[in-house]
C-alpha cells in the first residue's frame, strides 16, 4: 500500500507528488515545505486538505502559520468540496485503473512520468476530458453522500 502526496498549483496548473509509504503528520509536513519552496517569494499561500488527522497537528499549525500558509480543510466525506480533485482522476485513471505494476518502484515511475506529460500538455483533450469526468463522478457522489439523488446517467 502507498499514499500518493499531491499537490496542484492553480496558477501554473502543474501538478507534482510523490509516493509514501504511510500517511503522517511528517509526510504531510514535508509536502507544505515542497509547496512553500515553489513558491519563495513569501506570498501568502492557500492550501486545501481533507480532514485527515495527521494534516491538523500542532507542529504542522505552527509552521503553517510562520511560514504564511493558510490551511483550508474540506469537510468529511467532501470530496467533492475540493476544487483540486477534479485534477487528480485522471492521474488515477492513466496510471493506476486496471494497471498492475510489479512493485512499488515502477508504479511511482509511471505517476512520475504521467505528471512530467500532463505537466507538459495541460491543455490536451485526453487530459480536458478526464477532468471533466471526475467532475461529474464527484458531483454525482456530493449527490449520495449529502441525502440528495445521484445525478441519473445519460442514455
Amino acid at each position: 500500500m502507498r499514499y500518493f502526496h499531491g499537490c496542484y498549483s492553480i496558477g501554473d496548473d502543474t501538478l507534482w507528488g510523490v509516493n509514501r509509504r504511510k500517511k503522517g503528520a511528517g509526510n504531510t509536513l514535508a509536502a507544505l515545505k515542497s509547496i512553500r519552496a515553489a513558491r519563495p517569494d513569501g506570498a501568502p499561500i492557500y492550501v486545501i486538505l481533507d480532514n485527515l488527522s495527521a494534516h491538523k497537528g500542532a507542529d504542522i499549525r505552527r509552521w503553517a502559520k510562520k511560514h504564511k500558509v493558510e490551511l483550508c480543510f474540506t469537510p468529511t466525506y467532501a470530496s467533492w468540496a475540493n476544487p483540486i480533485e477534479a485534477h487528480f482522476g485522471p492521474l488515477r485513471q492513466f496510471t493506476i485503473a486496471n494497471s498492475h505494476h510489479p512493485n512499488h518502484t515502477v508504479q511511482t515511475w509511471a505517476l512520475h512520468a504521467y505528471l512530467r506529460w500532463r505537466n507538459a500538455h495541460a491543455r490536451h483533450r485526453d487530459v480536458l476530458a478526464a477532468e471533466c469526468k471526475e467532475r461529474a463522478r464527484i458531483r454525482n457522489e456530493r449527490g449520495i453522500r449529502w441525502g440528495g439523488r445521484p445525478v441519473a446517467a445519460a442514455a
